[in-house]
């Protein structure tokens, strides 16, 4: 079969004729097609082929489009997600540092930087009570609620100038607010941190100092024994008169070691006709101790000690009715009963 278009100028001039050969011994088919007929369908073809192309385009177009819209609301979406965790972040971050402070403000009292405040000053009341008028009965709980209204107006008034909003509540929020929120608790954070490295460092420093004061305070037993004679007045075992004793006397075994109460410098190892064989130390903040009627001392002037270390041993020299210690305690040059900073 073979399959021929061509135009006749005689039969038509103004067609076209497909000639279609089906053998050698067939009639072949002829179909002829008007020319306008075939420019019209030419042209019909042309604009479905254009209409096509700009359909296929205009739908690549926009299937890119819808991607890049999908690969961005995915980017939002983590964003969003991210901007949360970030957010409930900084929430816990909050709250660490609350109670952080709260530690610090113990802290605080407890190293004696701030005194704390006696009494509520919130619910301070006072005055003279006396019979209401007839009629005019207040109910204990319209009291309670008033109580109640006072307290919660000021746990308002300091929360709002001290706590950020609360972002973990901000689920309503679009980007934009939220990132203001999130911007906000961060400006908070850092200036809570800043006040709070400033507080550490302040109570760092406190208690550095109050350790340094522990360490040189006379805290301990400097030997262990039974008190023969308390500070203050007594009747003198040598003249049977009232006296004032200045120190402690505790009665233990001959040789017994002798420890120093606290760290301190020896200042004085020598021998009085009282008190015998003595050491005296200076622990710093105007603290001194005092041991006599020692049998022997084991350290020497100058050397530092610590507490616990063994100064000498209990002897009876100097004037003494039996072996014991004399345990003095000096504070700016004032004695003081040396129980008085015995803790254990």
């Amino acid at each position: 079969m073979t399959l021929m278009g061509q135009t006749t100028g005689a039969e038509n001039s103004d067609s076209y004729t497909v000639v279609i050969f089906r053998g050698s011994t067939a009639k072949p088919l002829r179909f002829s097609f008007p020319r306008k007929f075939v420019r019209k369908l030419l042209i019909v073809c042309g604009i479905f082929i254009i209409a096509d192309l700009f359909v296929l385009s205009h739908y690549v177009i926009r299937t890119g489009e819808v991607w890049e819209l999908s690969a961005f609301r995915s980017e939002a979406m983590s964003a969003r997600q991210q901007t949360a965790a970030f957010s409930n972040a900084i929430d816990d971050l909050k709250k660490r540092l609350s109670s952080m402070k709260e530690v610090n403000q113990r802290l605080r009292v407890m190293l004696g930087i701030e005194t704390p405040k006696t009494g509520d000053t919130v619910n301070g009341r006072g005055g003279e009570d006396g019979p209401l008028p007839d009629g005019n009965a207040v109910s204990p709980s319209a009291s309670l609620k008033g109580d109640a209204a006072l307290q919660l107006s000021e746990s308002d008034k300091n929360g709002a100038s001290t706590q950020p909003r609360n972002i973990a509540d901000q689920s309503e929020l679009d980007e934009h607010e939220l990132l203001a929120v999130v911007k906000q608790g961060i400006d908070w954070l850092s200036r809570e941190a800043s006040a709070q490295e400033r507080a550490l460092q302040e109570l760092s420093l406190a208690a550095e100092q109050k350790s340094s004061r522990w360490a040189a305070t006379p805290s301990i037993w400097p030997v262990r024994g039974w008190v023969t004679s308390g500070f203050g007045p007594r009747v003198s075992p040598f003249t049977e008169k009232p006296a004032w004793h200045d120190g402690l006397d505790i009665g233990a075994a001959a040789n017994a070691p002798v420890q120093a109460p606290a760290q301190g410098r020896v200042t004085t190892v020598g021998f009085d006709s009282k008190l015998g064989n003595l050491v005296r130390l200076d622990h710093g903040f105007g603290i001194e101790t005092l041991y006599g009627h020692l049998a022997k001392a084991l350290v020497k002037e100058g050397q530092r000690v610590k507490r616990g270390d063994v100064v000498g041993l209990v002897g009876s020299t100097g004037l003494a009715t039996g072996p014991h210690l004399h345990y003095m305690v000096k504070v700016n040059g004032q004695t003081f009963d040396p129980t008085k900073y015995i803790l254990d």
